[in-house]
């Protein structure tokens, strides 16, 4: 068995310049495990060619491993018959986009792994950016929200010096900046309200570097309480306090994983005492929306004020939890404002409506620090996907359960857990 990977280059925009494996996990892998690694050049890349060169691995334009892992989606005329790719498919929701990729992986008879899929016991994801998404998502946020106040006319010193996650070095300046910003904070004294939607690893990176900021954490039960004090605040909310169930039964979460169809929403009653909406919850068709259009058109008056200024929609679900996120945005244009009154989308951050914040790639801000996390625990998975032999049968196929939860096509085949995307194809 020949034991070398591949690393594909990251191509999708200017933005995106993480990798799956930093160099020192490749000399990680060459040392422990005997495994060789090629990669293609890349010139927008954090770390550089010569940095993986100098660990031993190959850099080459055609890549001949038969494991390929990469980050985001590849194009469709990548793949190359019988390998296997490694990578964030963005296919297991069906989406439209991605389906003549998965083709064209079934018709060259690839096996396709998706890091979003290997998950535990508990279905808890083992290899993420979660954490990362969470830092850049809230940082942005942040900024929309400072910028979105002084156009309101609420002068602040900090609208001009906070800065977008990709203006640092690395994460650690990125939190210290935020410690000297909060004393400019202190002198001028406003209020806001930031509700936080799930408690995952997103949610915990964004409440990092709330807690940096030395935002304080209050209860559901007492927004009210808070409502018109001058500080910044943060609540979070899970899901037995987004939804309910239509029968007034009571919240049981494996209930509503299994049942969402038996719950609606009531996520539109703190609406009214939130200044900031941060979204970081997994979302499909299957469960209940946090916002919808039809809502915020009949709770805002007919000039647009609302208390609600600004949503930082980490998890970038196009029209989904949140309806009116309308498209996803790059560091350069990172904000639309969206007019409940009329109906209407404009770009950029507005005095008026309800900005919101959609970056799909937000880790890639942070791209060093995002790549060395992510790299720490892919390395240790990556010698089961590169030892285990392919045999005809899926089912005989060796890889550990944890790992083989992540195979949606086998040899092109749709495995049995993804059948279901037959119909989308």
């Amino acid at each position: 068995m020949k034991k070398i990977i591949g690393i594909r280059r990251e191509d999708k925009n200017q933005w995106e310049r993480r990798v799956p494996i930093v160099p020192e996990d490749v000399k990680f892998l060459l040392d422990e495990f005997n495994i060789k690694t090629e990669i293609q050049p890349s010139k927008i890349r954090a770390f550089q060619d010569k940095e993986y060169e100098k660990v031993g691995a190959l850099v080459k334009e055609k890549l001949d491993a038969d494991v390929i892992f990469g980050i985001k989606e590849m194009p469709v005329d990548f793949f190359e018959e019988n390998k296997t790719y490694v990578f964030f498919s963005h296919t297991i929701k069906g989406q439209s986009y991605n389906m003549p990729m998965l083709k064209r992986m079934m018709e060259k008879k690839n096996t396709l792994i998706d890091y979003e899929r290997i998950v535990d016991e508990n279905n808890r994801r083992l290899i993420y950016f979660g954490n990362y998404a969470g830092y850049a998502g809230m940082m942005e946020t942040l900024v929309a929200f400072f910028k979105k106040i002084e156009k309101q006319g609420i002068k602040t010193t900090i609208s001009q010096e906070i800065k977008q996650p990709y203006m640092y070095t690395d994460l650690q300046e990125m939190l210290n900046e935020l410690v000297r910003l909060r004393g400019l904070f202190e002198k001028q004294l406003i209020h806001g309200i930031i509700g936080i939607t799930g408690y995952g690893n997103v949610s915990k990176g964004a409440q990092e570097v709330l807690k940096k900021f030395k935002v304080h954490e209050i209860e559901i039960k007492d927004l009210n309480v808070y409502k018109d004090k001058k500080d910044l605040f943060y609540v979070v909310f899970k899901e037995e306090d987004m939804v309910e169930r239509i029968d007034r039964g009571e919240f049981e979460l494996s209930h509503y994983y299994e049942h969402p169809h038996k719950y609606h929403s009531i996520f539109s009653r703190y609406l009214p005492y939130l200044d900031v909406l941060v979204n970081a919850i997994y979302w499909d068709q299957r469960y209940p929306r946090l916002i919808e259009r039809g809502y915020l058109r009949g709770y805002y008056d007919a000039k647009g004020q609302l208390p609600l200024k600004v949503i930082g929609d980490i998890s970038c679900d196009i029209r989904g939890a949140v309806e009116i996120t309308e498209w996803a945005t790059e560091p350069d244009e990172p904000s639309y404002t969206y007019y409940p009154d009329t109906d209407i989308f404009k770009k950029g951050i507005q005095e008026r409506g309800i900005t919101i914040t959609a970056i799909d790639n937000l880790p890639a801000e942070l791209p060093k620090d995002s790549s060395r996390f992510f790299s720490s625990i892919l390395k240790d998975f990556v010698r089961y996907i590169v030892e285990t032999e392919e045999v005809d049968s899926f089912l005989d196929y060796g890889l550990p359960e944890y790992l083989k939860a992540g195979v949606i096509l086998y040899k092109g085949k749709l495995t049995p857990q993804y059948k279901y995307l037959i119909h989308f194809l």
